[in-house]
């Protein structure tokens, strides 16, 4: 508690105006902190101590950035109202603050009328009390709500968090599995590192064998040369011995025969040797060499089971690789799986949350329907025991007098009605005003009804009097034709809810009209019970009739000063719908009510009958037409509450900020202004998206377009039709002025490099071509009225386009004619264009042709030879452009098949004629057709339907650089939206 606080015994209504305050400055601080004004504002206003500028300043100033300066600034404010000021900031604070006032105070609240100052009333303070307890109620409740989602909110991330465990369990095994296989795969590569290793082995043994087997094949090699060299020397001794022989035999003494022959024999004998060594070695290498070749082939078999066992392990090798890859895979798979699986439960959880909340919505509705159709039903019972109730005393008062006496009642009741009528009618209602019939259709009357049922006294299938209902019938009516459940077919309809009265003037009395309908019905059923042998009361008087929600309703009543009963919003999109009714006007009484879109208005002007269809119109155009309404009207309604609403929320939201949205294409060139005016220059395409802005009757919210896309671009305020048709007159006198005064001093007119001005005329007169709303106007106009759609002339500033989007190639036309046709066969050499070939047709196929409009031209060469419509259909489905060596005339012949051309004129100054001499003069042309021909087909242009560009003279230097230059805009034309102007005349 604070430090200094009152005595528990001291009341604060004995309290002075400074001490109180003193209090207060004592305990700022903690106040500032813990109070927030805009709770405390609407007891402090309901006190009388605020006003409603106070509030706006203390909720919206922005020097006050925080809830603490706000509370400051509203004490200071306080402070200028005394001790008044001071006793509501405390009895505020004992209802929304009992804790910081029993701190500030030292007191106990309490809600006990003494204790409050009697600023205010004790009904008024009754009920402000019972707002605040309420409001107290519906936030706890909000909080408990919240607290109930937060528990099942906790309860499903509890069951998510308990899935992403058991995903992560199994994550744990895949990893623990995926380990395992790894460890595997590094066995695996071990056993292939010591195979490696075998190999390397087995490959030094057989290095060594083969080193062997080189040195065994060295060694019998050598061998073969002993025996060799040993044959040699045998072949060598024995052809010395037979010379030696003969030599002997010749010439031999008898002392050396001996010699010789001890020499033969030792020859023999060494060459009987050799002879026998010679074998031996021939097998010892033989069979060396057998050894060496069965090694051989010992180490190849081996060589070729080493390969084969590699083989096998480099292809397990790939196999594990293969399937490790496999099973990460299935890892990252399964991830994804998981988490699918929780974006999954949270859609479904969010799903579930949202049909929770519809069907407690569902429950409240049926809740209130079901209490709706109950009390309903409770009056239509009282009603009907009322009727019975009067039936049986006029039966009972009926069966008491003599005929005569009833004669005499009868005259005395009509006498007095008559009177009562008259005067009723001279206080009430100048005249008795029509019937007509409410939105329901009698699915029997189609069927039986017969000649006598077109008399318009017995033609009402739907009451059996002839009174008008109550305010209150009325009221429920306008909310069973506006509901959107299927209860309206229930039978809540009471007796006198048949008819509605048709009246220029407003029933000020309730009583009085109860009084007459009770008093027409006792008449009535006076005059039955005459009639007929037995009472009629309990039959039904109409089949049960049929509702129809969407279908169009006519309602006739006063409409003077139409646009002061009720307010409008929309546009052509969205319809014109009825926004506010004001209380008390005819139409509040005849039961329009918001929600119903204006489809028709009828009404008379000058003594005659003029007819507005609103459903396709504008807001400004809405506007006007319902301004026109000076008496009686019809207006003809269509309920759709759902698109009204959705509107609402679109224009809440900021996402439109109207019913509003075409597309114009402006005539004139506008400079930017202050206020947000936008620049547009001519030939602009603008996005119109509010024809009346709030505060504004002579502008237009619109924004530019992207030339490729449907996008909006910057945005601002426009002239409206009627001043820019103003702007446009006075821009046309200003260049006539200019061109008149230039011609006056002998001085030549200067081509502008930006057209400031199209002139495009249309031939309906006497209203804004733009408008769609008004089917019948007076062709004679008033000298003294100043309505917009009579001051309207054939100039248009604006005019509607609608976007169109070329699926294939368009085709090219290049202007001025003389130049195209020397470009047309240079631009159809390029890669992706030919040229349109003429087409030779005989008699009755050109006259079929030509009254199909599907001839284009006639050719140069004569004779039936023309350029139709299909050659330039069959060069399109190739994919290219079609080069159009035609004129004007044909781009308005192609619009008809929804073919629109690209339209390039290349402006022509004598400086740029003369780089195209030698062209001109090799096609027999000269400079001066040249531009003659250029002045004369440029304001052309400005009648054609759809857009086209224009190449300034200094773009280009020579003609390789204008075709590089054409190709370039074509490409870029091509990828523009095309927007075609409807047919003005």
């Amino acid at each position: 508690m604070a430090e200094e606080c009152v005595p528990e015994g001291l009341n604060l209504k004995e309290m002075g105006e400074e001490e109180m305050w003193e209090l207060i400055n004592d305990n700022r601080h903690r106040i500032c902190l813990g109070v927030r004004p805009g709770i405390l504002i609407p007891y402090l206003r309901q006190a009388k101590v605020l006003t409603e500028m106070d509030e706006d300043e203390i909720l919206s100033c922005h020097n006050l950035t925080n809830r603490s300066m706000r509370t400051s600034y509203m004490v200071d404010l306080l402070r200028t109202q005394g001790r008044n000021g001071a006793i509501a900031l405390m009895e505020s604070l004992m209802i929304h603050y009992p804790v910081l006032y029993t701190q500030v105070t030292g007191r106990k609240p309490s809600t006990e009328p003494s204790r409050f100052s009697g600023l205010i009333k004790y009904s008024e303070l009754t009920e402000y009390l019972i707002r605040a307890v309420t409001g107290m109620q519906k936030e706890l409740q909000e909080a408990r709500n919240e607290a109930v989602r937060l528990s099942g909110r906790c309860a499903s991330l509890e069951s998510e968090l308990g899935q992403i465990m058991e995903q992560e369990e199994k994550s744990r095994c895949l990893l623990s599995d995926n380990e395992r296989m790894q460890r595997h795969l590094g066995s695996l590569q071990r056993d292939i590192t010591k195979l490696k290793d075998e190999k390397c082995d087995l490959y030094i043994r057989y290095t060594a064998s083969i080193e062997e087997k080189s040195a065994m094949n060295q060694r019998l090699h050598d061998l073969n040369l002993q025996v060799y060299q040993l044959q040699t020397e045998l072949q060598s001794a024995q052809m010395e011995n037979n010379f030696q022989k003969q030599r002997s035999l010749r010439c031999v003494s008898a002392p050396e025969t001996p010699c010789l022959q001890e020499e033969v024999r030792n020859l023999r004998c060494q060459l009987a040797k050799a002879e026998k060594l010679d074998p031996a070695c021939r097998d010892i290498l033989a069979q060396d060499l057998a050894e060496a070749i069965d090694s051989q082939v010992e180490l190849a078999e081996q060589l070729k089971f080493s390969r084969e066992e590699n083989e096998k392990l480099l292809r397990d090798k790939q196999e594990l690789l293969e399937q490790k890859e496999r099973l990460s895979l299935q890892v990252e798979q399964l991830t994804l799986d998981c988490k699918m699986h929780q974006q999954k439960s949270t859609m479904i959880q969010n799903q579930i949350r949202e049909l929770q909340a519809e069907r407690d919505q569902a429950y409240v509705s049926r809740d209130e329907a079901q209490a709706t159709i109950a009390r309903i039903l409770a009056e239509k019972d009282a009603l009907w025991s009322q009727l019975v109730e009067l039936q049986e005393k006029v039966f009972s008062l009926q069966a008491k007098r003599s005929p005569r006496e009833q004669r005499q009642s009868s005259d005395v009741k009509e006498d007095s009605w008559e009177k009562l009528s008259s005067s009723c009618q001279e206080f009430l209602l100048p005249a008795r005003r029509r019937l007509c019939r409410m939105d329901a259709l009698n699915p029997v009357s189609f069927r039986s009804c017969g000649p006598e049922c077109e008399e318009a006294g017995t033609s009402s299938v739907r009451s059996r009097f002839a009174q008008p209902p109550s305010p209150e019938s009325l009221r429920r009516r306008e909310e069973l034709l506006y509901a959107d459940d299927s209860l309206e077919a229930a039978e809540t309809d009471t007796l006198l809810d048949d008819f509605v009265l048709l009246s220029d003037e407003i029933l000020p009395c309730d009583c009085i009209c109860l009084f007459l309908s009770i008093f027409v019905m006792t008449v009535a059923a006076s005059e039955r019970l005459l009639k007929t042998p037995g009472p009629l009361f309990l039959v039904r008087s109409r089949p049960k009739a049929i509702r129809v929600n969407g279908r169009i309703f006519s309602i006739s009543f006063s409409g003077e000063a139409l646009l002061s009963q009720l307010t409008v919003v929309g546009g052509n999109k969205t319809g014109v719908f009825v926004h506010q009714v004001t209380e008390g006007s005819a139409a509040h009484a005849i039961g329009i009510s918001a929600g119903a879109q204006i489809v028709e208005v009828k009404y008379q002007q000058n003594q005659r009958a003029l007819k507005m269809v609103l459903e396709d119109s504008t807001l400004e155009e809405a506007k006007w037409a319902l301004s026109q309404v000076t008496g009686f009207c019809h207006l003809s309604l269509r309920p759709r509450q759902t698109d009204y609403e959705a509107l609402l929320q679109q224009l809440q939201n900021n996402k439109i900020s109207s019913g509003d949205s075409f597309y114009v294409r402006v005539n004139l060139s506008l400079p930017a202004g202050a206020g947000g005016t936008l620049a547009v220059t001519c030939n602009d395409i603008l996005h119109v998206t509010n024809t009346r802005p709030a505060g504004t009757e002579d502008l237009w919210h619109a924004s530019h377009v992207h030339p490729c896309q449907l996008l909006d671009l910057q945005s601002g305020t426009v002239p409206n039709y009627y001043r820019a048709q103003r702007l446009l007159i006075r821009a046309i006198e200003d260049m006539s002025f200019k061109i008149k005064k230039c011609q006056k001093a002998g001085r030549e007119v200067a081509q502008s490099e930006e057209k400031a001005v199209r002139i495009v005329s249309t031939g309906r007169q006497g209203r804004n071509p733009m408008w769609v709303s008004v089917e019948d106007e007076p062709k004679s106009t008033e000298p003294g009225d100043a309505s917009p759609s009579k001051c309207c002339v054939t100039l248009m500033p604006y005019t509607l386009v609608t976007p169109h989007y070329p699926p294939i190639c368009r085709p090219v036309l290049l202007l001025p004619s003389v130049l195209g046709r020397i470009l047309d066969k240079k631009l159809a050499d390029w890669q992706g264009f030919q040229l349109c070939k003429p087409e030779v047709l005989s008699a009755s196929e050109h006259a079929d042709r030509l009254q199909r409009a599907e001839i284009l031209e006639e050719s140069e060469t004569g004779g039936n030879s023309c350029y139709t419509l299909q050659s330039v259909e069959n060069v399109m489905r190739k994919g290219i452009h079609c080069v159009l060596p035609l004129g004007l005339d044909c781009v308005r012949r192609l619009r008809r098949f929804d073919i629109f051309p690209i339209i390039i004129f290349i402006s022509q100054s004598a400086r740029s004629a003369r780089k195209l001499r030698s062209k001109l003069q090799h096609h027999g042309q000269s400079e001066e057709q040249l531009l003659a021909c250029s002045r004369s087909e440029e304001p052309l242009l400005d009648k054609l339907p759809c857009l086209y560009h224009s190449m300034a003279p200094d773009s280009w230097c020579d003609q390789t650089s204008l075709l590089t230059s054409l190709r370039t805009v074509i490409w870029e034309e091509q990828r523009k939206i095309v927007w075609v102007e409807p047919d003005l005349w």
